[in-house]
């Protein structure tokens, strides 16, 4: 199956990297390069708990998570394999504006951080708060509007387009 950012709400989170699209279904067991992924005849609802109960030893590792959007656009891999055992293919199908506001403020709350950018009227929630010397946000900006956090820089980069 072969998604882009539109079609992410198909997939089940965590996602992880697979090294080829190589990917072969043969009586409920995946193999990609001729090495076990899931054994879909094990009970369980996540490609974890299969793992963790087939009798077979030829496991794939799987050594790269990535638990959001943003973590598979730049992880620079296609091939993933989500929680729910679906493999597919990233396709990146269009670009988008990446571009630097100067950070305002960050309140610490218990669970995360709220950062406040300048020019924008609503934050942005992040599981951690920048290091303190990084003054500036890039925002990935989708069809002129702001749509996620893409990094955090100590000054301010040139605009530029990233890939989605």
């Amino acid at each position: 199956m072969v998604i882009s950012y539109r079609q992410i709400d198909k997939i089940q989170f965590p996602v992880y990297v697979l090294p080829s699209s190589n990917w072969e279904l043969v009586d409920g067991l995946l193999y990609v390069d001729q090495l076990l992924v899931d054994d879909k005849n094990m009970p369980g609802d996540t490609i974890g708990k299969r793992r963790l109960q087939t009798p077979f030893k030829n496991l794939q590792p799987l050594k790269r998570a990535a638990d959001n959007l943003l973590a598979i656009i730049k992880s620079g891999h296609k091939c993933f394999i989500d929680t729910n055992g679906v493999p597919f293919i990233y396709e990146k199908t269009e670009s988008c504006a990446l571009k630097y506001h100067k950070i305002r403020k960050v309140e610490r709350k218990d669970t995360a951080s709220v950062l406040w950018l300048k020019d924008f009227n609503f934050p942005f929630v992040v599981p951690r708060p920048p290091p303190t010397d990084y003054t500036w946000a890039g925002v990935l900006h989708l069809k002129g509007l702001p749509w996620v956090l893409y990094e955090y820089s100590v000054s301010k980069k040139a605009d530029t387009r990233r890939k989605i």
